[in-house]
Protein backbone atom coordinates (compact mmCIF):
# COMPACT_ATOMS: atom_id res chain seq x y z
CA UNK A 1 0.00 0.00 0.00
CA UNK A 2 1.35 3.19 -1.19
CA UNK A 3 1.60 6.08 1.57
CA UNK A 4 2.78 10.23 1.66
CA UNK A 5 5.79 11.50 2.45
CA UNK A 6 7.23 15.08 2.42
CA UNK A 7 10.30 15.43 0.11
CA UNK A 8 12.79 18.73 0.14
CA UNK A 9 15.29 18.02 -2.74
CA UNK A 10 17.49 20.66 -2.75
CA UNK A 11 19.36 21.39 0.66
CA UNK A 12 22.94 23.30 0.86
CA UNK A 13 25.92 22.14 3.15
CA UNK A 14 27.01 25.71 4.19
CA UNK A 15 30.32 24.00 6.24
CA UNK A 16 32.18 20.78 7.28
CA UNK A 17 32.12 19.92 10.47
CA UNK A 18 36.12 20.99 10.50
CA UNK A 19 34.50 24.33 9.62
CA UNK A 20 35.83 24.21 5.63
CA UNK A 21 33.27 26.17 3.46
CA UNK A 22 30.98 24.14 1.02
CA UNK A 23 28.54 26.43 0.12
CA UNK A 24 30.66 29.86 0.63
CA UNK A 25 26.70 31.67 1.21
CA UNK A 26 25.59 29.52 3.30
CA UNK A 27 24.82 29.45 6.92
CA UNK A 28 27.63 28.27 8.81
CA UNK A 29 25.71 26.10 11.36
CA UNK A 30 24.20 24.53 7.71
CA UNK A 31 26.43 21.12 8.40
CA UNK A 32 25.16 17.59 7.27
CA UNK A 33 24.50 16.54 11.08
CA UNK A 34 22.31 19.71 11.67
CA UNK A 35 20.16 19.03 8.42
CA UNK A 36 19.69 15.67 9.15
CA UNK A 37 18.52 16.73 13.22
CA UNK A 38 16.75 19.48 11.61
CA UNK A 39 14.79 17.56 8.80
CA UNK A 40 13.72 14.54 11.12
CA UNK A 41 13.60 16.08 14.07
CA UNK A 42 11.48 19.69 13.62
CA UNK A 43 10.71 20.16 10.18
CA UNK A 44 9.18 16.23 10.08
CA UNK A 45 10.34 15.85 6.03
CA UNK A 46 10.35 12.31 4.95
CA UNK A 47 12.95 12.54 2.40
CA UNK A 48 15.92 15.48 1.59
CA UNK A 49 18.08 16.01 -0.97
CA UNK A 50 21.00 17.40 0.19
CA UNK A 51 22.95 18.91 -3.16
CA UNK A 52 26.61 19.32 -1.67
CA UNK A 53 27.45 15.48 -1.31
CA UNK A 54 29.95 15.20 -3.79
CA UNK A 55 32.39 17.20 -1.52
CA UNK A 56 34.70 14.57 -0.05
CA UNK A 57 34.69 15.81 3.06
CA UNK A 58 30.86 15.61 3.25
CA UNK A 59 31.52 11.82 1.85
CA UNK A 60 34.04 10.90 4.81
CA UNK A 61 30.97 12.57 7.24
CA UNK A 62 28.41 10.34 5.88
CA UNK A 63 30.85 7.30 6.21
CA UNK A 64 31.61 8.16 9.70
CA UNK A 65 28.22 8.09 10.28
CA UNK A 66 27.73 4.97 8.22
CA UNK A 67 30.12 3.52 10.44
CA UNK A 68 28.06 4.34 13.74
CA UNK A 69 25.10 2.73 12.92
CA UNK A 70 23.33 6.26 12.95
CA UNK A 71 22.45 6.11 9.19
CA UNK A 72 21.33 2.74 7.19
CA UNK A 73 22.12 2.16 3.54
CA UNK A 74 19.25 0.93 1.98
CA UNK A 75 18.71 -1.33 -0.33
CA UNK A 76 16.47 0.59 -3.12
CA UNK A 77 18.66 3.46 -2.68
CA UNK A 78 18.87 6.13 -0.38
CA UNK A 79 20.54 6.71 3.29
CA UNK A 80 18.19 6.38 6.35
CA UNK A 81 18.49 9.39 9.36
CA UNK A 82 15.83 8.26 12.00
CA UNK A 83 13.02 9.05 10.36
CA UNK A 84 14.14 10.73 7.30
CA UNK A 85 16.07 8.81 4.17
CA UNK A 86 19.03 11.27 2.61
CA UNK A 87 19.22 11.17 -1.44
CA UNK A 88 22.52 12.24 -1.86
CA UNK A 89 23.26 15.11 -4.59
CA UNK A 90 25.25 17.71 -6.05
CA UNK A 91 24.39 21.38 -7.67
CA UNK A 92 26.09 21.97 -10.65
CA UNK A 93 27.07 24.93 -13.16
CA UNK A 94 26.79 24.53 -16.61
CA UNK A 95 28.21 26.98 -19.03
CA UNK A 96 29.57 26.27 -22.47
CA UNK A 97 29.81 28.41 -25.87
CA UNK A 98 26.74 26.30 -26.57
CA UNK A 99 24.70 27.77 -23.91
CA UNK A 100 25.77 30.93 -22.61
CA UNK A 101 24.98 29.99 -19.08
CA UNK A 102 25.82 29.59 -15.81
CA UNK A 103 22.80 26.76 -16.02
CA UNK A 104 22.59 24.81 -12.35
CA UNK A 105 21.18 21.46 -12.76
CA UNK A 106 20.94 18.68 -9.91
CA UNK A 107 21.92 15.60 -9.72
CA UNK A 108 21.29 12.38 -7.52
CA UNK A 109 22.32 8.98 -6.85
CA UNK A 110 21.25 5.80 -4.75
CA UNK A 111 24.25 4.96 -2.74
CA UNK A 112 27.03 6.73 -1.56
CA UNK A 113 29.94 4.69 -2.95
CA UNK A 114 28.00 6.00 -6.83
CA UNK A 115 28.45 9.38 -5.35
CA UNK A 116 32.02 9.05 -4.55
CA UNK A 117 32.36 7.58 -7.96
CA UNK A 118 30.27 10.49 -9.59
CA UNK A 119 32.72 13.20 -7.31
CA UNK A 120 36.13 11.46 -8.37
CA UNK A 121 34.70 12.29 -12.13
CA UNK A 122 33.46 15.94 -11.54
CA UNK A 123 37.14 16.42 -9.36
CA UNK A 124 39.28 15.87 -13.15
CA UNK A 125 36.37 18.81 -14.81
CA UNK A 126 36.12 21.01 -11.86
CA UNK A 127 38.47 23.15 -10.09
CA UNK A 128 37.31 22.59 -6.47
CA UNK A 129 35.92 19.82 -5.82
CA UNK A 130 35.26 21.16 -2.63
CA UNK A 131 32.32 23.82 -3.05
CA UNK A 132 29.32 23.91 -4.11
CA UNK A 133 27.67 25.00 -7.28
CA UNK A 134 31.20 24.38 -8.91
CA UNK A 135 31.76 25.21 -12.73
CA UNK A 136 32.02 21.91 -14.33
CA UNK A 137 34.35 22.14 -18.02
CA UNK A 138 31.83 19.89 -19.89
CA UNK A 139 28.81 20.50 -22.34
CA UNK A 140 25.66 19.63 -20.55
CA UNK A 141 25.19 16.58 -22.88
CA UNK A 142 28.50 15.05 -21.51
CA UNK A 143 27.32 15.80 -17.86
CA UNK A 144 24.02 14.24 -18.32
CA UNK A 145 25.08 10.90 -20.10
CA UNK A 146 27.50 10.18 -17.52
CA UNK A 147 24.94 11.10 -14.48
CA UNK A 148 22.84 8.18 -16.18
CA UNK A 149 25.54 5.93 -17.06
CA UNK A 150 25.57 5.82 -12.94
CA UNK A 151 22.29 5.19 -12.45
CA UNK A 152 21.09 9.01 -11.70
CA UNK A 153 18.56 11.48 -11.59
CA UNK A 154 19.29 14.62 -13.50
CA UNK A 155 17.05 18.06 -12.95
CA UNK A 156 17.71 21.33 -14.07
CA UNK A 157 17.15 23.61 -11.14
CA UNK A 158 15.25 26.77 -10.34
CA UNK A 159 14.69 27.17 -14.03
CA UNK A 160 13.38 30.98 -14.23
CA UNK A 161 14.87 33.09 -12.00
CA UNK A 162 17.35 35.68 -13.80
CA UNK A 163 20.91 34.26 -13.17
CA UNK A 164 21.80 30.74 -12.97
CA UNK A 165 18.73 28.59 -14.88
CA UNK A 166 18.30 27.18 -18.03
CA UNK A 167 15.72 29.71 -19.23
CA UNK A 168 16.44 32.74 -16.96
CA UNK A 169 19.08 34.94 -19.11
CA UNK A 170 16.77 35.03 -21.90
CA UNK A 171 19.20 33.26 -24.39
CA UNK A 172 17.80 30.15 -24.35
CA UNK A 173 14.23 29.47 -26.18
CA UNK A 174 14.30 25.69 -25.46
CA UNK A 175 16.01 22.84 -23.22
CA UNK A 176 17.05 21.08 -26.51
CA UNK A 177 19.67 23.54 -27.09
CA UNK A 178 21.78 22.13 -24.42
CA UNK A 179 20.33 18.93 -23.06
CA UNK A 180 18.73 15.70 -24.19
CA UNK A 181 15.31 16.28 -23.26
CA UNK A 182 14.84 12.13 -22.76
CA UNK A 183 17.28 12.28 -19.70
CA UNK A 184 15.33 14.67 -17.57
CA UNK A 185 13.98 13.54 -14.90
CA UNK A 186 11.91 16.48 -13.48
CA UNK A 187 12.18 20.15 -13.50
CA UNK A 188 12.83 22.27 -10.72
CA UNK A 189 10.35 25.47 -10.64
CA UNK A 190 12.03 27.80 -8.07
CA UNK A 191 10.78 30.37 -5.83
CA UNK A 192 8.99 32.79 -8.35
CA UNK A 193 6.85 30.52 -9.96
CA UNK A 194 4.19 27.60 -9.78
CA UNK A 195 2.91 25.28 -12.25
CA UNK A 196 0.12 27.51 -12.88
CA UNK A 197 2.03 30.22 -14.45
CA UNK A 198 4.07 27.67 -16.19
CA UNK A 199 1.67 25.17 -17.56
CA UNK A 200 1.54 26.94 -21.02
CA UNK A 201 5.05 25.92 -22.17
CA UNK A 202 4.77 23.19 -24.60
CA UNK A 203 8.43 21.52 -23.59
CA UNK A 204 7.92 20.88 -19.88
CA UNK A 205 4.34 18.98 -20.22
CA UNK A 206 6.41 15.69 -20.00
CA UNK A 207 8.29 16.75 -17.02
CA UNK A 208 7.20 16.40 -13.20
CA UNK A 209 7.25 19.69 -11.56
CA UNK A 210 9.33 19.61 -8.17
CA UNK A 211 9.19 22.80 -5.44
CA UNK A 212 12.61 22.89 -3.23
CA UNK A 213 13.94 25.14 -0.70
CA UNK A 214 16.91 25.75 -1.98
CA UNK A 215 18.04 25.85 1.78
CA UNK A 216 20.91 28.29 2.03
CA UNK A 217 19.76 28.36 6.47
CA UNK A 218 18.52 25.66 8.70
CA UNK A 219 15.56 27.78 8.78
CA UNK A 220 14.51 27.28 5.33
CA UNK A 221 14.29 24.07 4.91
CA UNK A 222 11.11 22.82 3.79
CA UNK A 223 10.42 26.75 2.44
CA UNK A 224 9.08 24.34 -0.41
CA UNK A 225 8.70 21.25 -1.69
CA UNK A 226 6.43 18.09 -2.17
CA UNK A 227 4.26 15.60 -1.12
CA UNK A 228 4.87 12.06 -2.73
CA UNK A 229 3.05 9.10 -3.12
CA UNK A 230 5.46 6.02 -2.45
CA UNK A 231 5.61 2.57 -1.10
CA UNK A 232 8.65 3.78 1.26
CA UNK A 233 10.94 6.68 1.23
CA UNK A 234 13.73 5.07 -1.00
CA UNK A 235 15.56 6.31 -4.10
CA UNK A 236 14.00 3.98 -6.40
CA UNK A 237 10.44 5.09 -5.08
CA UNK A 238 11.41 7.87 -5.80
CA UNK A 239 12.70 7.98 -8.95
CA UNK A 240 9.27 5.86 -9.86
CA UNK A 241 7.06 9.05 -8.55
CA UNK A 242 9.13 11.36 -10.99
CA UNK A 243 7.93 9.53 -14.01
CA UNK A 244 4.77 8.74 -12.70
CA UNK A 245 4.93 4.95 -12.66
CA UNK A 246 3.14 2.03 -10.72
CA UNK A 247 0.65 4.35 -9.02
CA UNK A 248 3.87 6.52 -7.29
CA UNK A 249 3.75 10.47 -8.18
CA UNK A 250 3.69 14.08 -6.76
CA UNK A 251 0.57 14.19 -5.19
CA UNK A 252 0.99 18.18 -4.28
CA UNK A 253 3.56 21.17 -4.65
CA UNK A 254 3.73 22.90 -1.88
CA UNK A 255 5.52 26.58 -2.37
CA UNK A 256 5.65 30.44 -1.53
CA UNK A 257 3.12 32.37 -3.87
CA UNK A 258 5.32 33.30 -6.40
CA UNK A 259 4.51 36.90 -5.38
CA UNK A 260 6.65 36.19 -2.45
CA UNK A 261 9.65 35.29 -4.54
CA UNK A 262 12.12 38.06 -4.88
CA UNK A 263 12.35 37.86 -8.63
CA UNK A 264 8.92 37.29 -9.29
CA UNK A 265 8.45 40.74 -11.00
CA UNK A 266 10.49 43.52 -13.45
CA UNK A 267 12.09 45.78 -11.83
CA UNK A 268 14.73 48.26 -11.24
CA UNK A 269 18.12 46.81 -10.49
CA UNK A 270 19.31 49.32 -8.36
CA UNK A 271 16.71 50.53 -6.32
CA UNK A 272 14.23 47.04 -6.56
CA UNK A 273 10.95 49.35 -7.89
CA UNK A 274 8.85 47.56 -9.85
CA UNK A 275 8.67 48.23 -13.73
CA UNK A 276 5.64 49.21 -15.22
CA UNK A 277 5.08 48.15 -18.72
CA UNK A 278 6.77 50.27 -21.32
CA UNK A 279 9.04 52.27 -19.05
CA UNK A 280 12.64 52.31 -20.02
CA UNK A 281 14.19 54.33 -17.16
CA UNK A 282 13.56 53.80 -13.25
CA UNK A 283 10.56 56.36 -12.13
CA UNK A 284 12.11 55.98 -8.30
CA UNK A 285 16.05 56.30 -9.25
CA UNK A 286 16.22 57.05 -13.33
CA UNK A 287 18.12 53.78 -13.77
CA UNK A 288 18.23 52.27 -16.92
CA UNK A 289 19.35 48.72 -15.42
CA UNK A 290 16.45 46.13 -14.89
CA UNK A 291 16.07 42.94 -13.97
CA UNK A 292 13.54 40.75 -15.97
CA UNK A 293 11.16 38.98 -13.72
CA UNK A 294 9.73 35.34 -13.57
CA UNK A 295 6.88 36.36 -14.72
CA UNK A 296 7.82 38.35 -17.88
CA UNK A 297 10.22 34.93 -18.94
CA UNK A 298 7.46 33.13 -18.60
CA UNK A 299 5.12 34.82 -20.35
CA UNK A 300 8.22 34.91 -23.19
CA UNK A 301 7.96 31.39 -23.22
CA UNK A 302 4.32 30.37 -23.18
CA UNK A 303 3.13 29.07 -26.87
CA UNK A 304 -0.10 26.88 -25.70
CA UNK A 305 -3.53 27.74 -26.02
CA UNK A 306 -4.68 25.45 -23.66
CA UNK A 307 -2.49 22.75 -21.26
CA UNK A 308 -2.94 19.24 -22.20
CA UNK A 309 -1.39 17.90 -18.89
CA UNK A 310 -3.02 18.04 -15.54
CA UNK A 311 -0.98 19.07 -12.78
CA UNK A 312 -1.30 18.07 -9.51
CA UNK A 313 -2.17 20.94 -7.05
CA UNK A 314 -0.11 23.73 -5.88
CA UNK A 315 -0.42 25.15 -2.69
CA UNK A 316 0.48 28.30 -1.71
CA UNK A 317 1.71 28.58 0.96
CA UNK A 318 3.76 30.56 3.59
CA UNK A 319 6.58 29.01 6.00
CA UNK A 320 5.96 29.99 9.33
CA UNK A 321 9.52 32.27 9.60
CA UNK A 322 7.62 34.60 7.29
CA UNK A 323 4.22 35.37 8.75
CA UNK A 324 4.61 38.67 10.81
CA UNK A 325 4.53 37.88 14.87
CA UNK A 326 6.35 34.34 14.40
CA UNK A 327 9.60 34.45 15.65
CA UNK A 328 12.30 31.75 16.60
CA UNK A 329 10.52 31.75 20.04
CA UNK A 330 7.22 31.43 19.05
CA UNK A 331 7.94 28.39 16.63
CA UNK A 332 9.76 26.82 19.68
CA UNK A 333 6.76 26.74 21.61
CA UNK A 334 4.66 25.29 18.34
CA UNK A 335 7.05 22.34 17.72
CA UNK A 336 7.60 21.61 21.81
CA UNK A 337 3.62 20.98 21.49
CA UNK A 338 3.22 19.42 17.98
CA UNK A 339 6.19 17.78 17.16
CA UNK A 340 6.88 19.13 13.68
CA UNK A 341 6.79 22.19 11.25
CA UNK A 342 4.70 19.59 9.06
CA UNK A 343 2.46 18.41 11.45
CA UNK A 344 1.87 22.02 12.41
CA UNK A 345 1.32 23.08 8.28
CA UNK A 346 -0.79 19.75 7.65
CA UNK A 347 -2.47 18.28 10.51
CA UNK A 348 -2.75 20.52 13.87
CA UNK A 349 -6.27 22.43 13.77
CA UNK A 350 -7.11 26.22 14.22
CA UNK A 351 -8.22 25.51 17.51
CA UNK A 352 -5.07 23.36 18.58
CA UNK A 353 -3.31 26.20 17.97
CA UNK A 354 -5.79 28.67 19.95
CA UNK A 355 -4.60 26.25 22.71
CA UNK A 356 -1.00 27.46 22.33
CA UNK A 357 -0.24 30.32 20.82
CA UNK A 358 -2.44 33.85 20.88
CA UNK A 359 -5.50 33.59 18.44
CA UNK A 360 -4.67 36.30 16.56
CA UNK A 361 -1.01 34.66 15.50
CA UNK A 362 -2.97 31.25 15.36
CA UNK A 363 -5.03 32.64 12.49
CA UNK A 364 -2.93 34.23 10.58
CA UNK A 365 -1.06 30.57 10.64
CA UNK A 366 -3.93 29.23 9.34
CA UNK A 367 -4.69 31.67 6.58
CA UNK A 368 -0.99 31.53 5.46
CA UNK A 369 -1.29 27.37 4.96
CA UNK A 370 -4.39 28.08 3.04
CA UNK A 371 -2.98 30.47 0.71
CA UNK A 372 -5.09 33.52 2.09
CA UNK A 373 -2.88 36.16 3.29
CA UNK A 374 -2.11 39.29 1.55
CA UNK A 375 1.28 39.76 -0.26
CA UNK A 376 3.19 42.76 -1.65
CA UNK A 377 5.14 41.70 -4.62
CA UNK A 378 8.99 40.92 -4.50
CA UNK A 379 11.43 41.59 -7.81
CA UNK A 380 15.20 42.28 -8.24
CA UNK A 381 16.40 40.23 -5.59
CA UNK A 382 13.70 41.39 -2.89
CA UNK A 383 11.52 38.97 -1.32
CA UNK A 384 7.46 39.87 -1.18
CA UNK A 385 6.25 40.73 2.62
CA UNK A 386 3.27 39.26 4.08
CA UNK A 387 1.08 42.26 5.11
Amino acid sequence: MNSHYFADLHIHIGRTESGKAVKITGSRDLTLKNILDTASSKKGLDIIGIIDCHSPEVIEEVEVLIKKGEIEQLSQGGLRYQNTTLIPGSEIEIYDENCHGPIHVLAYFPTLTIMKEFSNWMSLHLKNIQLSSQRIYCDGLTLQNKVKELGGLFIPAHVFTPFKSLYGKGVISSLTEVFDPTLIDGIELGLSSDSEMVKYISELERYTFVTNSDAHSLGKLAREYQKVELKDATFEELQLALQEREGRKVVENYGLNPLLGKYHSTACANCSEPLTKGESVCLNCGSRHFIKGVSTRIHELSDLQEPRRKRPPYVHQVPLDFIPGVGPKMIERMLNAFGTEMNILHFVTLEQLEEVIPQKIAILIDKARKGQLSIDVGGAGKYGKVQ
